[in-house]
């Protein structure tokens, strides 16, 4: 386990290296005052001024600062040392009191709670152990504090995105899903690097078994025909502005989950 972790985190320290400087990211506008986050996560998680919020896997910290702009509290943690140092060097430039931590997720401890803990897109493919993530959130929440995740299909990683055909269960195993190496990444194939990726698919039913096996309870699930990201191969755009992939059109692109801690 400790090598695919480790292969891991230098993918993602080198992607963290050149993220920032690519349109995807878009920079510029966010330094502007454009916020990284989706529509989603605004609609169930707003208003958070005042409120203490832990971003769990923030990257290089966007959405972290976008939840500060907000009025959040915010804390963000990653595994990769180049994400969390460009995190706190973007905080200082842009004056805002946001505190990140380096950490694996999954061996996360803080010894203190928050009103939310959020994380979104993305985030699950590289966890080798939902019980423990489960224990993580569940750890980090206040008595009535709310989780919320976004994240791209399971049942739309089950299949090729160029010729739309089967290629891995939907269901998790122990073992990674995928063992592959990658060009650049999903914001910049022409960075032209090539690395190695180890990633897992969950069903959904793995993913919230996991969060109500620490006793959080589920409010709201819902699924979507798009993304919001332009991230997979073969994406075309709706009208809406989302994107989906053309030869899984109609299949499900995201989902999210609200959940609460009881009081």
């Amino acid at each position: 386990m400790n090598t695919y972790l480790q292969a891991n985190r230098e993918l993602w320290d080198g992607w963290a290296s050149f993220h920032p400087q690519t349109d995807f990211y878009n920079m510029e506008a966010f330094k502007n005052g454009a916020s990284s986050l989706m529509e989603p996560e605004l609609q169930a998680l707003q208003p958070v001024d005042g409120k203490s919020l832990l971003h769990l896997q923030c990257h290089f910290g966007q959405d972290t600062l976008s939840w500060a702009r907000l009025g959040a509290r915010a804390t963000g943690v990653d595994f990769s040392g180049e994400a969390i140092a460009t995190a706190r060097s973007l905080a200082e430039s842009m004056g805002l009191a946001s505190r990140f931590v380096q950490s694996d997720v999954l061996a996360l401890d803080l010894e203190e709670t928050f009103d939310i803990v959020f994380t979104s897109y993305g985030v699950l493919t590289w966890l080798p152990d939902l019980k423990r993530w489960g224990e993580v959130v569940a750890r980090h929440l206040k008595p009535g504090g709310i989780f919320f995740i976004a994240e791209f299909h399971p049942g739309l990683m089950m299949f090729d995105f160029d010729t739309g055909k089967y290629i891995c269960s939907y269901f998790g195993t122990k073992e990674p899903s995928f063992a592959e190496e990658v060009v650049g990444s999903y914001a910049s194939q022409e960075e032209g690097t090539t690395r190695m990726e180890y990633t897992w698919n969950y069903g959904i039913s793995e993913v919230i078994n996991a969060l109500m096996g620490q006793g959080l309870e589920l409010k709201a699930f819902e699924e979507y025909p798009a993304s919001p990201f332009d991230c997979f191969p073969n994406m075309i755009t709706r009208p809406d502005g989302w994107f989906e992939c053309e030869t899984l059109v109609g299949a499900p692109h995201l989902f999210t989950l609200l959940m609460r801690k009881p009081k």
